[in-house]
């Protein structure tokens, strides 16, 4: 999987995912991120999955893992370009319930 940080707005960090997201290197480098980020105290993100083309447990994990440690440091994450596979992913295990979607990484900006 390929990463890019990239920043939309002040405070508003962006993880442009693209990509298989699967268990081992792939989890550890968005969990590298995210240790990354949490240090920086940017804890507002985006995680841009529009370029993401397959996912397992461990990467739906990993998102849900992700959620819970930028909550806990006072943030928020949200999900921008699920759509396909990723949607029904999200919706058979529930992630749409937790995590607000948004079409992109500019509409999930919005409000932050």
């Amino acid at each position: 999987m390929e990463l890019k940080r990239k920043q939309i707005k002040p405070g508003v960090a962006v993880l442009e995912m693209h990509g298989r997201l699967l268990m081992g290197p792939d989890c550890k480098l968005i969990d590298k991120e995210i240790d990354e980020l949490i240090a920086a105290n940017e804890t507002r993100v985006i995680f841009d999955v529009t370029g993401v083309s397959q996912i397992d447990s461990a990467g739906v994990g990993q998102i849900v893992k992700s959620f819970a440690r930028l909550k806990k440091s006072g943030g928020e994450l949200r999900l921008a370009g699920v759509t396909g596979m990723l949607d029904g992913v999200f919706k058979i295990t529930q992630v749409h319930k937790v995590i607000v979607m948004y079409p992109t990484p500019q509409a999930a900006s919005e409000g932050f």
